[in-house]
């Protein structure tokens, strides 16, 4: 009888919350961690899922405020906005040698990740999904999108180790699979996500609005992010990536904008200072990024 992985997952969100639903759903043993009245609930409610893929579910989950055992694997998946306090849920020492998934937003995290856990288990992975939590007590999560399709990959950690966890991802319905270019694969997300993010952000307004309304400002935002992702190594095409957005339902909001809506911090940082960092340092001009950018800092965000 093969043994499941034992999984934690600090923030248990729109995204943590359904991959600790789905993977608890598929047999594992799943802790989630969180601050002590979400964690009180969960112990006592679950997780609740409304999905167009999946359908509605209850999945019941460990918790606790601090991971206090080891672990196979712990997924991060909190905002880069929280991540220096969320931290404080995993201590080093109790973490060991489990593989360690942020799925955050930007490019930059891996390398601070490594330098306070160690660089060898570090994988860092990339999240395609529309999943918000509408409820934190008790926890209920709403899936719009039909996929949910999660990208692998590590300059650090044993590819066996990835293999396993792709594939208990993709055991509990998640289309998972493992790349060899942990940069190609960071980049691939940050040149999709920085205009959808920013420009939704910007003009609030979903994206089919933004398609319809702003497009020539989203065709060059594109085109700019994907010469700063080829500048740093990666594959990433202006075509392809404008393809995809008009695969979204009617009506689908960024993360970034719905923080703004609610007030919450954004991720502007992580994603857009990331971009004209990189930019930068490797010499390509980005001037409607640059402006997008500013015109969000001076409206407050």
């Amino acid at each position: 009888m093969t043994i499941k992985p034992t999984i934690a997952v600090l923030g248990p969100g729109g995204v943590g919350g359904l991959l600790a639903a789905l993977l608890s759903r598929s047999g594992h043993r799943v802790i989630c961690l969180a601050r002590e009245s979400t964690a009180e609930s969960l112990r006592k409610d679950g997780i609740q899922v409304r999905s167009r893929q999946f359908g509605e579910f209850t999945a019941s989950v460990e918790a606790d405020t601090e991971l206090r055992e080891p672990v196979d694997a712990c997924l991060i998946a909190v905002k880069q906005t929280g991540l220096e306090s969320a931290l404080s849920r995993i201590p080093a020492e109790v973490l060991g040698d489990a593989l360690l998934v942020p799925f955050l937003n930007g490019v930059e995290h891996p390398a601070a990740l490594r330098a306070r856990y160690g660089s060898v288990h570090v994988a860092p992975a990339a999240i395609r999904v529309e999943s918000t939590r509408v409820s934190a007590e008790p926890v209920v999560i709403e899936q719009g999108s039909p996929f949910v399709e999660v990208d692998l990959a590590s300059a650090t950690a044993p590819r066996d180790r990835l293999d396993a966890l792709a594939a208990a991802l993709t055991a509990s319905g998640v289309t998972a699979r493992v790349t060899d270019d942990e940069t190609a694969t960071l980049w691939t997300k940050l040149a999709f996500l920085a205009p959808f993010a920013l420009l939704t952000t910007r003009h609030a307004a979903p994206l089919d609005v933004v398609l319809d309304r702003h497009r020539t400002e989203l065709e060059a935002l594109v085109a700019e992010t994907a010469a700063v992702g080829r500048a740093c190594g990666a594959p990433t095409d202006a075509t392809q990536l404008l393809a995809r957005y008009g695969s979204f339902l009617p009506g689908t909001k960024s993360s970034m904008q719905r923080d703004a809506e609610e007030g919450r911090p954004l991720e502007l940082d992580a994603i857009g200072g990331a971009l004209l960092r990189a930019a930068e340092t490797r010499g390509v001009a980005v001037p409607v990024a640059a402006r997008v950018m500013e015109e969000l800092r001076a409206a407050g965000y």
